[in-house]
């Protein structure tokens, strides 16, 4: 089962990852505000990402955090480039190699944890204890975030966004792991509680996703939201981590290659929308003005 689910999860990650970048496209040309939903690709967007979202959730159902996690690591080799094309550019070298950098970083990191499915249990005190703390979390780095430009402003948005969707991706793999083919446990306040975490994690990545810089907002999300689950599934539901001294030297250099992946990814130009509203003025009031890259 472990495997089926792995084999769901990058089906998911895949359609996941297209989602993301059609919706980041949307969220630089109109912003992150209420009129994204009137703008058709967003939705398209939105559905392939939350069919995406809804294998990533059977797949947790079927293996433990610290395995279904990770797979979704691998897409931001295919997410950055996507982006790219909708922007009516080539991607970058440098966005391919972050990409590449932070991608096998992660996994490597991700890989060093041992795969032990258990039966996840989350009392009512912790679960509190985690939304409480992943709050928290998401109203600093966005009180931060408001005094910077830039991918910082970017990184932390999506440290924020990325904190929330971990939340729902450890209440998902409690609810789902948990059913052993019991479907009256879904009646629990857990299963209420993800669609409103998911709802709060869509308006985050949009925020995110606005400020330009798709690819250090998709690598912060990708990075937080698996070390995220994977601490939640060891601290909270008795999933394994690694021990040993001989894990040290291939986590230093998992990590090394990690933040030099985000740090190339951070100092890339943003993507812009090809139209910006016009300085409003006696005869200009409601029009727009393209810029170079529109000419």
């Amino acid at each position: 089962m472990t495997w089926v689910g792995l084999a769901i999860a990058l089906v998911g990650a895949l359609g996941y990852a297209l989602g993301a970048a059609l919706q980041q496209f949307e969220a630089v040309s109109e912003g992150a505000t209420l009129a994204l939903v009137r703008r058709p690709r967003w939705w398209i967007g939105g559905v392939i990402g939350f069919t995406g979202a809804s294998l990533h959730a059977v797949a947790l159902s079927m293996a433990p955090l610290v395995v279904v996690q990770p797979v979704s690591v691998a897409t931001l080799v295919f997410a950055v480039p996507l982006a790219a094309t909708l922007h009516g550019r080539r991607p970058r070298r440098a966005e391919i190699a972050g990409s590449i950098a932070v991608a096998v970083g992660l996994l490597g990191l991700m890989l060093l944890v041992p795969a032990h499915n258990v039966t996840p249990v989350l009392s009512d005190g912790d679960a509190i204890g985690l939304i409480a703390c992943v709050g928290l979390v998401v109203a600093v780095t966005f009180i931060l975030a408001r005094r910077l430009r830039g991918p910082a402003k970017a990184l932390l948005m999506a440290v924020g966004a990325g904190a929330v969707t971990a939340t729902v991706s450890t209440f998902v793999r409690v609810v789902g792991g948990g059913l052993e083919g019991d479907l009256g446990r879904l009646l629990h306040w857990f299963t209420l509680a993800i669609p409103v975490l998911l709802v709060c994690a869509v308006v985050l990545l949009q925020k995110s996703y606005a400020v330009g810089y798709f690819g250090i907002a998709y690598a912060g999300v990708q990075v937080v939201d698996p070390i995220t689950s994977v601490t939640a599934g060891a601290l909270l539901l008795g999933e394994s981590l690694p021990t040993g001294v001989d894990k040290v030297i291939p986590a230093l250099l998992a990590a090394a290659l990690l933040i030099a992946g985000t740090i190339t990814l951070g100092r890339l130009a943003p993507d812009h929308s090809k139209r910006v509203p016009a300085p409003a003025g006696p005869d200009r009031i409601g029009e727009a003005v393209s810029t170079p890259e529109a000419a």
